[in-house]
């Protein structure tokens, strides 16, 4: 049964979020982001999906973050963000950030997978058509495919904005070599990329060598996925794997063998560092990945509106001592 009442978002919204500047373009983002990755496909509880988007919205996340693939099944994420726009949110369009993303497996054959023209120029076109979008905020190449040159997705991508189906591209997961390619030909072509999206977390600071380095130089705003290292850095693991959770599933992005004992004493040690805080380690784990100025935003999934609300906590204290970060950097050192 649909609401009988109109949803009216918080007059208040905007004081309750942080914004930042993305790289050096004019466009600013939450600190906090909303993923679509997890819990909001067709295998979903569409109210609790709702309800989510509206508890975003009300508390200043602006940007809400798809991908042609999300789901499951693939492409239900972007129908049901759709529908939840339609039903919710008619007249705020000018006040939302939606980024999508084509390069990973989307249907059968040879075209429905990888970064080529003829690819992307196939996702956007029905990304669009599921969300109900005339545009993209954001469009990302969401990977190097490792056969596509370059230049031929890059291409494709300033021709998009070009042709007015998104406002910005980005890039995604690009190994260094290919992403200074990137960021060399868009900035030729006066469409400069906007942001890079990596994951980053405690757990997993690849980035920080050269390509978190390598975006500033260029320009481009950064944004982190899994920054709790799919639930490893929240209180889930502290005494082991519990029933129902993602590590405990046969299949998933986070596997019962990357749950090891250092780990999980990491986890505990950075836990008793988030109490002191004042924090669960949760919020210290996105306060982290804040800590650095060349961050824009980071990406949160949630399950529930109460998780959601949690990780917004992290907003109350993002400031680190030297000492917190000090005793941080040993515990991880003995960990990765």
């Amino acid at each position: 049964m649909e609401n009988s009442f109109t949803y009216q978002p918080a007059t208040d919204r905007y004081d309750r979020m942080q914004y930042k500047y993305c790289g050096k373009s004019g466009l600013q983002l939450p600190l906090i982001s909303l993923g679509l990755w997890h819990n909001f496909g067709s295998v979903d509880n569409f109210n609790v999906a709702t309800d989510m988007i509206k508890y975003a919205f009300d508390h200043g996340i602006t940007h809400f973050d798809l991908a042609n693939n999300y789901g499951p099944v693939s492409g239900s994420a972007e129908t049901n963000f759709g529908r939840i726009l339609k039903d919710n949110f008619q007249g705020y369009r000018d006040e939302m950030i939606i980024s999508s993303k084509a390069g990973h497996e989307m249907w059968a054959g040879p075209y429905g997978d990888g970064s080529s023209r003829k690819n992307l120029m196939a996702s956007i076109n029905q990304s669009l058509r599921r969300t109900g979008l005339e545009y993209f905020d954001i469009f990302y190449s969401h990977r190097y495919d490792g056969v596509t040159p370059v230049e031929e997705t890059i291409q494709t991508l300033i021709d998009i904005v070009k042709q007015g189906k998104a406002l910005y591209i980005g890039i995604s997961k690009y190994p260094p070599e290919q992403a200074r390619i990137a960021y060399e030909m868009m900035a030729k072509a006066g469409v400069p990329c906007l942001i890079s999206q990596y994951r980053y977390s405690m757990f997993d600071r690849a980035v920080e060598a050269e390509t978190l380095p390598l975006a500033a130089k260029f320009g481009s705003g950064f944004i982190a996925f899994s920054p709790l290292a799919q639930g490893l850095l929240t209180d889930k693991y502290l005494n082991g794997i519990p029933e129902g959770s993602r590590a405990a599933r046969s299949s998933g992005f986070l596997q019962r063998s990357q749950v090891t004992p250092e780990k999980i004493e990491a986890a505990r040690q950075l836990n008793e560092i988030a109490r002191l805080r004042g924090q669960t380690l949760a919020e210290m784990a996105l306060a982290w990945v804040l800590r650095d100025k060349r961050m824009t935003s980071v990406i949160v999934g949630a399950s529930s509106v109460n998780q959601l609300a949690d990780n917004l906590k992290a907003l109350e204290h993002l400031d680190f001592t030297p000492d917190d970060l000090a005793e941080i950097e040993q515990i991880l050192s003995r960990t990765i």
